[in-house]
């Protein structure tokens, strides 16, 4: 309404409450707009005439403006307010609500400003509370707002609140406050419409004030709480007042200084943790105000030395004197971090040259104080290790491992911190560690050895004092979280390599010792026992020996398991024994019974040390009577190490008799052991851990079986058991003592397992050793069997007792231990011995017939009962032993029953119990018996019933097949159950293998038993896929069928071709073996890549000594059948025809790859399939007869003619050149594979003119040579003229070899000279008309490729070249080649074979991969300073004086004359720059009917690329002009104008295009090109959208975006009214 209009109806002196009333609305109701717009006007028409009382023309009376200021305040409290709660509570967001809160908000904002300082303060303090919610969810209280509605109202009384200081300062402190309890996207809203608008509206003076309690209060709230979601909150805060805070100030006040960021070193560390952040959208706003800050210190010649912080470190640096460099300095660093958002190497990989510029900008700086704080630098190396992409995360690391700037001890220092948190912690990613290209298998990981350097590097520049501190908090980062074997293996390899230092005391051998303890846990034992290795070596050349004692050091031992590191007899054992001889006297001295030593300087030898502790150690308390637990077996660990140690120091030191060293360490121990069967009041106890340390002794003693030299014995393990064998009587009689009744409290269990240990360890000691004085079986098997079985047969205790079940469990591990002793061999058995033997059998063997007539056995699968504690409930240790071991106590019993089962059935036999016509009822109750028991036993038992299995299925497999089947079904799902438990699986594989495919039954065929052969195929199959994801599987398998199938023994060689027929019924596995090779993950292969580094290492790494091989290589399958394949022998007709049915096999399994219409890749599993099928057949090409050759080379030279990748042709062709040679009578098939049609044959005519390549080799061997050559050369020069660039190629290089062999026949040969002018002149175009260009350069690589040259055909013949050269060579992939030592490490490789290993002559595996078919790339020119990267825009650079006056509005005309109408939705591009997507954007908006198009400059229009674009939309859109740096107010303005502010960008918040709808009045903000929206706009938005993506690229054109948002827009509003007309319609 015009003020004309509100002038005419105040002068007709109307009666105003009327007046009020008309425009008012009643409460209930939604006013509309028009009605709300008109009261404003009133109001804001009125406010002259209440606040100048004395002017003449003011027609109100006092009276009168009284009334109206209470029909004001009327409208303020019972209008504005109520209807702002109600659209609180509603909590809609349409454009109804929008334009409504626009409005009322604008009314209130008049009506308080014509009403006094009381209203205007009561209505701000009831409106603040509404600010304190801590979530929208949270319900509304009734007469509160909204966080968004009240933001808006105090948008719209801010302008009055200028002038109250205090209530501006309450109202800015209330803003502030909501800013740390408020959800994200309301942050915005408060900051943007509150303090924003505080700012627009207030003096400079007062400006400054209010961005200086902003920085204060966002700094502190960084400084106290430095998060992740404060760091989010606060660049938040910093972005919306960017424009205010970085304006430029020529002239400085104190004022302005005061809220300049750039002097706050907090304002710094936000900016560092906002580039760090996670959040991209942070990420964006941190660089947007380093930019911003940068862009104004060189504007203004900012001086940073004003900006040092307290502790004297200035994080940003600028000075005016080196603005340029400083400037390009900021550009490249900005441009590192840009790039680094694209998430891609290849598009990062070019600028990280940018970081050895900034490092080089800092360390030549002359004055010597850098240009940038070292902190900077690490913001870029964090942002790289918290890249989502693996790979980019890896550059980053080997980056920072070659920074030569730390070097200088003042960088090293400053980024000793970085070193120990973010850099250890991106170093546990395992795939950092995969092999660099170029690398071979079992080569160290690039990475590792750059770590090895980069700490060496890193420590020797640390100032000496940090060294120490710094190395332990790196061990701690270890023993922090779980590691993966592969990075821990790498970084504790790295600590080996640190120059030795004293720089570890006590604390840091308690940190190693909880690595040992916490970390190293992992299911890969090769791997864990390599990193123990490094680590005791890191131990030994970085402790500070004198700060830590002796028994420090034995303690710290003790966690290095024997069986995987620290083992006698290997190099690192020899390392520690040299260490702790030099180091024996240095050694801090110990404080014992708290006793100090009054010579500080008399140090405490190894030898006394270990002659102390063993008199500690059996310095044991009298007993008392009650049942006692067995000692902690780690106190004998520790001392058994420290005596072997000690030995083998004092020999290397003194060279004595080790049998007298041995007496003086051990006489303590002797003679307990010597008293322990006569010494009845002996504790215990001390019996207990005399015996316990008698048993390490002899199994850490013993050398592992790959350290024992034959000619050499071990002169330190031959004392001690020298020593000990003096004792065996005594402490056999006490252990056979004890075992025969003494064992009945529950703690006797375990002490019984100790007893029979020790047992085992004498059997072992005196069977070996030719001066034993008797054999320890003569009375203690027989007496312990009898014994043990009469407690067995005791009749069952209706309710058991501790000391019955106890007995029972005791009695069956003695029987256990004494079959698997007998089982061993190398024991004579005495008449006593089997005659106990006989009755143990007739006990197990007992036949049983249920109700049910099945049968079983009666005391197999015999229970425990679980005791009840009578008498002793008090005694609470041994309930608690009761109820959680009492499960493994009966576990094991069952066990046990298996373990003799299975000795008495391989040595007495069942014959030997019962009669003759029950001995098979007895094996199928046996086998019944072990199904049963497989349900019964825990998985990591059923070892022993496999075993049992394994001898009964070949006799009972024809009469009982069905309970067979169900056997070996039910053991295979037990087995596969086992595949996620490393430590039993492999065992159980082992077992259920030499059990399912013995001998025996892989001779049945199908017709023999169909239900049999058929489950090992299903279960075959199973193997297989369970091979593709668990690597060693199916070379388990093939390791034990080739070495069944051609067995090694002599001794069954009688019986080798019924062994070998059996073959023939799993030719599947065979073939299946020729062609495996699984597709691992990535993770997977590089485990398998390090445990062959690590075995690579042999000797040198302790874990290969000590660790049990057991191969886990994806290739053993193929090694395996490999290996048995060259042991065939041709003139056996078994194994001719084998060969000839593989063949056969192995050609259909290529000819129907070819066949598929599914195309192939090269390294892809159908090329690599082909590659093995070929190889196989080279391989087995000489063993094959003329006969079955004259078959085979049909199907050769078919797949010649198939499309094939360049490895399968190498190795056809070969193989034609082999049967040529061999079997020249073949040459005309050859010739008439030249005859088919070209159009058919088209390039792979190429792969027969390479053979011709070698006719050199063929020619020797055919009858007719010139005729031949004659045919060659016809056949040839045709193909030179062929159509086909690669085809002519081919044929010249053919025609150039077959010439050189017919120009020594042309003398004899007339036809041959007639030739020669054509063929000269074909050879001479050759070589002058492919002079230029890529025809030249494929000329001569094709020449000098390896088939073409270096490669003879019969010469380089061998497995290497086969296997190995031929794949590399063709580029296959590394995990494909296969090296000879893969072949010799196979036990049952033969020394002689019909095919060479390796290659005789060197020259071709001297060569490089290649091929000639390459492309060649252009040369482009180069930028100095921005060749491979574009530069980012700034468009806060563009200020208004750059602006023309003429330009800043489109003509209202324009609008007018516009043909049709348009929608309500506005889009703004002011941030696009690049004609032709404004064009294109022009037409878009046109087509759709946007209300307009906004400009950053009206100049586009006349832009040709624009117009070409537009094609005249320009004409019929509305065009606005709005300047970047004009954008905030103009958002602001249309944002108080009810328009929902659309941005499309990615963010934690934005959400899906396809369920995001479109407000009517939209306003859609477009970033720029490459930027994107600036940070400073984001908090801008109502909403954030993004476009859903299912491909690899991050973004799309904008124009393209902006046409798909419109669109969508566009859509619903179609939608939308074609729902009225269909509602008013009906």
């Amino acid at each position: 309404m015009s003020s004309t209009l509100i002038q005419a109806v105040l002068s007709s002196s109307p009666n105003y409450d009327t007046l009020f009333e008309s425009l008012c609305w009643p409460e209930d109701s939604w006013p509309q707009t028009e009605r709300v717009e008109a009261l404003t006007a009133l109001i804001e028409s009125l406010g002259p005439f209440l606040t100048d009382s004395d002017s003449a023309q003011t027609p109100l009376t006092g009276v009168n403006r009284s009334g109206i200021r209470d029909k004001i305040e009327s409208v303020i409290w019972s209008k504005c307010l109520p209807f702002l709660c109600r659209l609180s509570a509603e909590a809609r967001d349409d454009t109804r609500c929008r334009e409504s809160t626009a409005t009322v908000c604008r009314l209130l904002g008049v009506s308080v400003g014509v009403c006094g300082e009381n209203v205007r303060t009561g209505v701000v303090s009831s409106i603040l509370p509404s600010l304190q919610r801590m979530s929208e969810e949270e319900p509304l209280t009734p007469g509160t707002l909204s966080v968004q509605v009240a933001a808006e109202v105090l948008a719209a009384l801010m302008p009055l609140l200028t002038a109250d200081e205090e209530l501006t300062l309450d109202t800015l402190n209330c803003a502030l406050s909501s800013v740390r309890s408020l959800p994200d996207d309301l942050v915005s809203k408060v900051m943007v419409r509150i303090i924003l608008t505080s700012l627009s509206c207030c003096s400079d003076a007062r400006s400054n004030i209010i961005l200086k309690r902003v920085l204060d209060d966002v700094c502190s709230w960084h400084s106290t709480e430095r998060t992740p979601v404060v760091t989010e909150r606060t660049l938040l805060c910093l972005t919306v007042l960017s424009d205010h805070l970085l304006k430029s100030h020529i002239v400085t006040s104190s004022e302005c200084r005061e809220a300049d960021p750039r002097l706050r070193p907090q304002f710094w560390i936000i900016c560092q943790d906002g580039l760090t952040h996670r959040d991209s959208v942070s990420r964006k706003r941190a660089l947007y105000l380093l930019k911003r800050c940068a862009a104004l210190s060189e504007e203004e010649g900012f001086d940073s030395r004003s900006s040092t912080s307290e502790d004297g470190e200035t994080l940003f640096k600028w000075a005016p004197s080196k603005s340029k460099p400083l400037r390009e300095f900021w550009e490249d660093y900005t441009l590192v971090m840009e790039t680094l958002e694209e998430n891609q190497v290849h598009v990062v990989r070019p600028v990280l040259n940018r970081i050895d510029t900034l490092i080089q900008a800092t360390v030549n700086d002359s004055e010597g104080s850098g240009l940038f704080h070292p902190s900077w630098l690490l913001c870029v190396y964090q942002r790289m290790f918290h890249s989502e992409n693996k790979s980019l995360m890896r550059e980053g690391v080997c980056h920072l491992l070659q920074l030569q700037v730390l070097q200088q001890p003042a960088f090293a220092a400053a980024f000793s911190q970085f070193v120990v948190g973010s850099f250890m912690n991106v170093l546990s990613e395992t795939s950092l560690f995969c092999r660099s290209p170029g690398q071979s298998v079992g080569d160290c990981p690039e990475l590792a050895v750059k770590l090895q350097v980069f700490l060496v590097t890193f420590f020797t520049s640390l100032p000496s004092e940090d060294r120490g501190c710094v190395l332990f908090q790196l061990i701690q980062q270890l023993s922090s979280k779980h590691w993966c074997a592969v990075p821990l293996l790498f970084v504790c390899q790295a600590f080996s390599h640190l120059p030795p230092c004293p720089l570890l005391k006590i604390g840091g051998l308690s940190a190693l010792r909880e690595v040992l303890r916490c970390t190293m846990i992992t299911h890969q034992v090769l791997l864990r026992g390599a990193a123990q290795c490094f680590l005791l070596k890191s131990a030994l050349s970085l402790t500070d020996v004198n700060e830590v004692t002796v028994d420090d050091i034995f303690s710290f031992l003790m966690h290095f398991r024997a069986d995987e590191s620290l083992c006698r007899g290997t190099e690192l054992w020899n390392e520690l024994c040299i260490w702790l001889l030099e180091h024996e006297c240095s050694f801090k001295s110990r404080i014992l019974d708290g006793d100090f030593t009054d010579d500080p300087t008399q140090k405490e030898t190894i030898r006394a040390y270990v002659q102390q502790e063993v008199l500690a150690y059996l310095r044991v308390p009298a007993s008392t009577g009650q049942a006692e637990r067995l000692p902690d077996t780690r106190e004998a660990d520790k001392l058994a190490r420290a005596l072997l140690l000690c030995v083998d120091m004092e020999r290397r030191r003194l060279g004595g008799e080790t049998s007298e060293i041995l007496g003086s360490l051990l006489s303590p121990l002797l003679d307990t052991l010597s008293r322990v069967y006569t010494n009845i009041y002996l504790p215990v106890r001390k019996s207990d851990k005399s015996l316990q340390l008698l048993l390490r002794l002899l199994q850490l003693g013993t050398k592992p079986c790959g350290q024992q030299k034959e000619v050499e014995e071990d002169e330190v393990m031959f004392a001690i058991e020298q020593t000990f064998l003096k004792l065996v009587d005594p402490v056999q009689d006490f252990i056979l003592r004890r075992l025969c009744g003494e064992l009945q409290e529950l703690f006797d269990v375990e002490r019984a397992e100790l007893y029979l240990c020790v047992l085992r360890q004498l059997v072992v000691m005196c069977s070996s050793s030719s001066r034993c004085p008797k054999n320890i079986q003569q009375f203690a098997f027989p007496k312990l069997i009898k014994y043990s079985l009469s407690v067995l047969l005791e009749p069952a205790q209706q309710v058991p007792s501790v000391a019955n079940q106890v007995s029972k469990a005791v009695s069956m591990a003695s029987l256990a231990a004494v079959c698997e002793l007998l089982q061993q061999g190398g024991i004579s058995m005495r008449a006593d011995t089997a005659s106990a033997l006989k009755s143990m059998n007739d006990y197990f063997c007992t036949l049983k017939t249920s109700s049910q007539f099945q049968s079983s056995l009666g005391n197999i699968n015999k229970s425990l009962m679980k005791p009840q504690l009578l008498g002793s409930s008090s005694d609470l240790e041994a309930q608690g032993l009761l109820q959680q071991d009492w499960g493994r106590i009966a576990a094991n019993f069952l066990r046990d029953q298996w373990i003799c089962l299975n000795f008495l059935i391989r040595t007495v036999g069942i014959k030997a119990s019962v009669e003759i016509s029950q001995v098979s009822e007895t094996l199928g109750a046996a086998l019944s018996c072990s199904v049963e028991a497989l349900a019964l036993l825990p998985s990591d038992f059923v070892l022993p019933v496999l075993n049992v299995m394994n001898t009964l299925l070949p006799q009972l497999v024809q009469d009982q097949e069905n309970l067979c089947v169900q056997a070996v079904t039910l053991s295979w799902e037990l087995v596969q159950g086992l595949s996620t438990n490393a430590h039993d699986f492999w065992p159980a594989l082992k077992g259920f293998i030499s059990m399912a495919f013995q001998h025996k039954l892989l001779q049945l065929t199908h017709d023999q038993a169909p239900i049999l052969t058929t489950a090992l195929t299903k279960i075959f199959t199973d193997l297989l896929e369970l091979s593709q994801s668990k690597s060693g599987v199916f070379g388990v398998l093939l390791q034990h069928c080739c070495q069944t199938w051609l067995p090694n023994d002599p001794a069954i060689r009688d019986q080798a071709a019924a062994v070998f027929s059996s073959v023939f019924n799993h030719l599947d596995i065979v073939t299946e073996a020729c062609v495996y090779g699984p597709v691992f993950r990535r993770d997977q292969r590089l485990v398998l890549d390090v445990q062959i580094y690590v075995e690579q290492l042999g000797a040198k790494c302790a874990a290969n000594v000590g660790v049990t091989s057991d191969t886990r290589d994806d290739q053993l399958p193929r090694t395996c059948v490999l290996t048995f394949l060259s042991r065939l022998d041709p003139s056996d007709q078994q194994h001719q025809r084998f060969m000839e049915e593989l063949v056969m096999k192995l050609l259909r399994k290529d000819s129907l790859i070819s066949k598929s219409k599914v195309r192939y890749y090269g390294n892809s599993l159908q090329h690599r399939v082909k590659n093995r099928a070929w190889q196989t057949l080279l391989l087995l090409l000489p063993k094959l007869k003329e006969d079955f050759v004259a078959t085979l080379v049909k199907h050769v030279f078919e797949a010649g003619f198939c499309s094939n990748q360049a490895s399968v042709k190498y190795l056809i062709e070969w193989m034609m050149i082999l049967i040529l040679v061999k079997y020249p009578h073949h040459i005309d098939k050859f010739w008439s594979c030249f005859n088919f049609d070209h159009e058919k044959t088209k390039t792979s005519i190429c792969t027969f003119l390479s053979v011709l390549v070698h006719f050199s080799v063929i020619i020797p061997h055919v009858k007719d040579k010139v005729g031949q050559l004659r045919r060659a050369l016809d056949i040839i020069l045709q193909s030179c003229f062929n159509h086909n660039f690669s085809v002519r190629l081919y044929a010249l290089l053919a025609l150039k070899k077959v010439w050189s062999l017919a120009e020594k026949e042309e003398e004899d040969d007339e036809a041959f000279q007639g030739l020669s002018s054509v063929v000269t002149a074909c050879l001479n175009q050759a070589e002058t008309m492919q002079s230029t260009g890529n025809a030249n350069k494929n000329w001569l690589r094709i020449q000098g490729h390896f088939f073409f040259g270096a490669f003879h055909p019969i010469r380089d013949y061998s497995m290497e070249t086969i296997f190995q050269t031929f794949p590399s060579l063709s580029e296959l992939a590394d995990d494909e080649w296969i090296p000879p030592w893969k072949f010799e490490k196979l036990s049952f490789f033969p020394e002689s074979l019909l095919i060479p290993l390796r290659n005789s002559a060197p020259e071709l595996g001297q060569l490089q991969a290649g091929d000639w078919v390459q492309q060649d790339r252009s040369e482009q020119d180069k930028e100095e300073r921005w060749s491979e990267v574009q530069k980012k825009i700034t468009p806060w650079r563009s200020g208004i004086n750059d602006q023309e006056p003429e330009l800043k509005l489109v003509p209202a005309q324009r609008a007018a004359r516009l043909g049709k109408q348009h929608g309500t939705l506005l889009v703004v591009a002011s941030l696009i720059d690049k004609p032709t997507n404004l064009g294109g954007l022009c037409r878009t908006c046109e087509i759709f009917g946007a209300s307009g198009l906004v400009l950053d400059s009206l100049h586009h229009l006349n832009d040709k690329h624009f117009q070409s674009l537009s094609v005249s939309a320009e004409l019929w859109l509305p065009l606005l002009e709005v300047k970047p740096v004009e954008l905030t107010h103009f958002l602001q303005v249309k944002k108080s104008e009810g328009y929902c502010i659309v941005g499309v960008e990615q963010t934690a918040n934005s959400q899906k295009l396809q369920d995001f709808k479109f407000p009517e009045k939209t306003l859609l903000l477009l970033g720029n090109e490459r930027e994107g929206i600036p940070a400073n706009l984001l908090q801008m938005l109502d909403v954030c959208v993004e476009i859903p993506q299912q491909g690899i690229i991050r973004s799309l054109n904008v124009h393209v975006s902006a046409a798909l948002l419109i669109w969508e827009y566009t859509r619903q509003r179609l939608i939308t009214g074609s729902q009225e007309v269909h509602s008013h319609c009906g």
